[in-house]
């Protein structure tokens, strides 16, 4: 039988080194440009990857799928590290963190009992210490990694809600379920911020009618007037208020909520505070702009995203918690698993603190970044691509034939072509906004299919807005410059 893994014996390594180094032979010859996508349409790429069977009867072998792979995926795939690629909060990957990703696929270990990954537990745990501190947590804070911000976000509400009802209410959750009142149970966020939010109370049994979206001011910062109004509001209703969510970089406008505001008013009602910061967590890596983000140690919770500002692989997130003793919320025991006589005797078995059982060594790719860079390293990335926004951001500012919504916080930047650009408005409000947005949809489709350029699309006050999300270092004034001298050739 032909080698199945990669073991202690020689043809076994052979094999495997071989694999690996056709493999990246094909993925950089797929590099052929600065593109970020080679163009196809939907019908198109359908046709483009079609085989006759996907499961043969018998299988094809490697050195023919590889071939397969060259000709019909490899070329089809986004590009993420080009600097014509700015559509989603959706980074390139380091050269080291693709080296972490392959060791810790290789290696294939599962989080969940210190068993199935003794140093990688180890590693895992060293991480959260240094990414507690790094955002201001004492000791006694505790975190997980998670497959992402939306994981990481219902992991802290869901804490939150247990801890509320548990502490506020005397009740446990854990063991009863929801109380006989849950449906008076409200948390605030702003009327921007990530979907995830619904979802998670969705998934929570809580419903949608539990989460309250707070308005927003101009700068697409949550209103905290008429946070402080809604839950009064609230309270006089009959309901519960137990968790506010400030975001830390909105997913359209990076901007971010007034945490130390937001602090004072959940210590009043005795609320937790949680802080969605999948976005804006890479802000604390820059000198010169950390100080945005610098009220986040005043949170009880914190989502963190790695493959965001960070550029790591997907999938790499975390939740960080103020107070680790709340995670007891998600410990539950199984003598397969977390047996109470090995945790005596030290060993760690993460899946205490996980909603996952099965979960994947994401934190060996932050323990290799961070050390590769080091602070002065991630400072420069993390600064070079919150300059170019501001740079951006003037550039629009100054020419009337754009709309920019917000000065950014972050690295994202909202736009469009105007309705004076289009010729049939002097501005504003008017009829022939469906003009412009129409205007507007049709050049980034041709940036995709035409120039294999790949930027963002919103909306915003019911108008169709263009987005550039800034998470490429790469990318220079110049470039930029083009990228607007194109839009506007493509608009007319």
């Amino acid at each position: 039988m032909e080698n199945i893994f990669l073991t202690y014996e020689d043809n076994t390594k052979e094999q495997y080194r071989s694999m690996i180094a056709e493999t990246a032979q094909a993925v950089s010859e797929a590099f052929t440009d600065d593109r970020a996508y080679a163009g196809p349409t939907p019908d198109e790429l359908k046709k483009l990857i079609h085989v006759d069977d996907i499961l043969p009867d018998q299988g094809a072998g490697w050195k023919t799928v590889l071939e397969r792979l060259k000709k019909q995926i490899l070329p089809n795939f986004l590009r993420t590290p080009s600097t014509d690629y700015m559509a989603h909060l959706h980074s390139a990957a380091t050269l080291e963190s693709i080296a972490a990703e392959l060791i810790l696929s290789t290696f294939n270990q599962s989080m969940d009992s210190w068993d199935q990954a003794p140093v990688a537990t180890e590693v895992e745990v060293e991480v959260i210490k240094k990414l507690c501190a790094m955002y201001g947590y004492k000791d006694g804070a505790d975190g997980v990694f998670t497959s992402g911000g939306s994981q990481s976000n219902q992991t802290a509400l869901l804490l939150a809600r247990d801890w509320f009802i548990s502490n506020k209410l005397g009740y446990d959750v854990k063991k009863y379920g929801l109380p006989a009142d849950f449906t008076k149970l409200r948390m605030y966020t702003s009327e921007i911020s990530h979907f995830s939010m619904e979802k998670s109370a969705h998934i929570m049994g809580m419903g949608y009618a539990s989460v309250v979206k707070v308005p927003v001011d101009d700068r697409q910062r949550m209103d905290v007037s008429a946070l402080k109004s809604l839950i009064d509001a609230d309270i006089k209703a009959g309901n519960i208020p137990f968790c506010v969510v400030a975001t830390i970089g909105t997913t359209d406008f990076g901007s971010i909520d007034p945490v130390e505001t937001l602090s004072e008013i959940c210590q009043e009602h005795g609320m937790w505070l949680h802080a969605d910061a999948a976005y804006g967590s890479g802000v604390i890596m820059s000198q010169k702009y950390a100080r945005r983000v610098a009220g986040l140690s005043k949170c009880d919770s914190i989502t963190v995203d790695f493959h965001k500002m960070f550029m790591l692989p997907i999938s790499c997130s975390a939740v960080l918690i103020k107070d680790g003793k709340n995670f007891e919320a998600l410990t539950i025991h199984a003598d397969y698993l977390n047996r109470e006589e090995d945790e005596e005797d030290g060993y760690t078995n993460l899946v205490d603190k996980s909603m996952q059982t099965t979960r994947r060594f994401d934190a060996l790719k932050v323990w290799v970044s961070f050390q590769v860079r080091g602070k002065d390293g991630w400072s420069a990335l993390i600064t070079k691509c919150m300059d170019n926004a501001a740079y951006l951001y003037g550039q629009l500012k100054a020419d009337a034939d754009f709309d920019v919504v917000t000065e950014p916080e972050i690295s994202s930047v909202v736009f469009r072509l105007s309705p004076s650009f289009c010729g049939k408005c002097s501005g504003g409000s008017c009829a022939t906004n469906e003009l412009c947005d129409t205007i507007n949809k049709r050049v980034r489709r041709a940036l995709i299919h035409e120039q294999g350029v790949v930027i963002g699309q919103t909306t915003c006050k019911g108008n169709t807005y263009l987005k550039f999300t800034l998470l490429n270092p790469l990318l220079t004034h110049e470039k930029l410059d083009k990228l607007l001298a194109l839009i506007k050739s493509l608009g007319k």
